[in-house]
């Protein structure tokens, strides 16, 4: 499975923006996707994942994030709303197991930049 991640930008504090995870060799199904990010000079954290109707979200996101899939099964995405400064950092999608950690995911996306100014 690849992964492709998409959708991230240059916002201001407040604004909201939409990555995209979109799946290819293969379907997401048997999966559970998750999004992480990672800010300069720290380490990657989970942000979200999604295991059938099951959603789970970091404490900081909570409420403000969302994380869905198509019924295809082929895209995973992430709706950013209200988005605060301490969001800003690169953004990945991964594929593996439901967990909080990155050491349970076996596939990964490339990332996309989100930048948020105050």
């Amino acid at each position: 499975v690849q992964l492709q991640a998409s959708g991230g930008g240059l916002v201001q504090a407040g604004d909201s923006l939409s990555l995209s995870c979109a799946a290819s060799g293969g379907t997401l199904s048997s999966y559970v996707m998750g999004w992480f990010r990672q800010a300069p000079g720290k380490e990657r954290e989970f942000v979200a994942a999604i295991s059938g109707l099951r959603t789970l979200y970091a404490d900081s996101v909570k409420g403000r994030f969302t994380i869905s899939r198509d019924n295809a099964k082929t895209t995973v995405y992430l709706q950013m709303n209200s988005l605060k400064p301490d969001d800003a950092a690169v953004y990945y999608c991964a594929a593996g197991t439901l967990s909080m950690y990155a050491r349970n995911y076996a596939y990964w996306g490339q990332g996309t930049q989100v930048t948020v100014s105050s």
